[in-house]
């Protein structure tokens, strides 16, 4: 990803102290590019839970370093037992996104097995490992966009070279993952090949993901795009406005039921209706290979109310909240739901496109068959 004609990835080492981690604090853009410090597991499960950084990807990456620095900080005498707690500190924090357990209990495997290679030894695999978790992520995200640009180049076709517009929802951009993003990597891929496009970026309420970072990264990368209220899509379809539908997802089924960011349910059911088709992109470490029914077993993250009760901006020169409800209203605060497969045309893959089915994926994936 470039910002201002510079590269990054969303998490990194520090260049002169190997013993920090930072990461983009999100919450700042688009008005502030702002640099975090990450030293102690504290703090990276602070920054998982206040959203200094999310997305699937990028929560699994942040986990995993996190790790890291809890081997750094543990003492050798109750090393693994500290790596536990730690490790389950950081689970607790985001329960929706499967990429966090997975991360760390990827780290708790490396670390167990080279337990009798000494202390010192660890953190060389946990460092590793970490490392090694960010750069399947960017990598994987990559993959995605040279399969999934297929979809958009049979659409252009179609249109004789004409604009392909599609629709997203939410942040699953390279903000979301190590770089490239999932949902976004096939229209960068698409972008750079010349293929025009033009993005509908919802807003994404309450937290406004898609207006405040998915619209900023397609403007560092120059891809045209428009950002529109969570309500417009609909209206949109209805009238021939949307080719494709792209999203990302925090957790599916090996069965193709896709969590995600709430309202992506709405999107699913309007495009269905209008003949519109919808996909989700993801990496492989974003399915869930135990649960079968999303609708019934995908937990829920349930966030405080403030969330809604108040939007943040720029004024003045300044990043202010403002409260837009009554002061005294209770508000609700669903983070995720869950699309039904039967909704989805197909799941872009680092691996390929499938059904959303337990047949698609596994034809995919056939060593997670029991």
């Amino acid at each position: 990803m470039n910002i201002n004609g510079k590269h990054y990835h969303t998490i990194w080492l520090k260049e002169d102290d190997p013993t920090v981690v930072q990461i983009i604090d999100q919450r700042h853009l688009p008005h502030k590019f702002i640099i975090e410090d990450l030293k102690t597991a504290d703090e990276v499960a602070r920054a998982i839970k206040d959203m200094h950084i999310r997305g699937a990807g990028l929560v699994g990456a942040t986990a995993g370093f996190g790790m890291y620095i809890s081997a750094l900080n543990a003492r050798a005498d109750s090393f693994m037992r500290q790596l536990v707690a730690d490790g389950e500190q950081l689970k607790a924090t985001r329960p929706t996104a499967v990429n966090l357990a997975w991360a760390v209990d990827r780290q708790l495997g490396a670390l167990s097995a080279a337990k009798d290679a000494g202390h010192q030894a660890q953190i060389k695999v946990a460092l590793e490992t970490a490392q090694a978790i960010a750069d399947e992520d960017a990598e994987f995200c990559r993959r995605i966009g040279e399969h999934g640009v297929s979809i958009i180049e049979e659409i252009s076709k179609a249109k004789n070279g004409d604009v392909v517009n599609i629709l997203t929802h939410c942040n699953a951009g390279w903000l979301a993952f190590v770089d490239y993003g999932s949902a976004t990597a096939p229209m960068y891929a698409a972008h750079d090949k010349g293929i025009k496009i033009h993005i509908w970026v919802d807003e994404t309420r309450p937290r406004n993901q898609g207006a405040r970072l998915t619209a900023w990264e397609l403007g560092q990368h120059g891809v045209p795009h428009t950002v529109i209220a969570d309500n417009v899509g609909g209206h949109l379809m209805q009238h021939g406005l949307v080719d494709l539908v792209i999203t990302g997802t925090d957790r599916t089924t090996y069965t193709g039921d896709v969590g995600n960011k709430i309202g992506t349910y709405l999107k699913a059911l309007a495009a269905k209706d209008n003949g519109v088709p919808f996909y989700t992109a993801l990496p492989s470490s974003t399915f869930d290979w135990i649960m079968r029914d999303g609708v019934k077993e995908i937990p829920i993250e349930q966030r405080g109310g403030e969330e809604v009760k108040y939007i943040q901006g720029k004024h003045e020169g300044e990043i202010k909240a403002v409260l837009l409800t009554p002061e005294n209203s209770p508000a609700a605060n669903y983070a995720f739901d869950v699309t039904p497969a039967r909704l989805v045309t197909g799941l872009i893959t680092e691996r390929g496109i499938c059904e959303a089915s337990e047949t698609g994926v596994l034809g995919l994936y056939p060593e997670k068959k029991n």
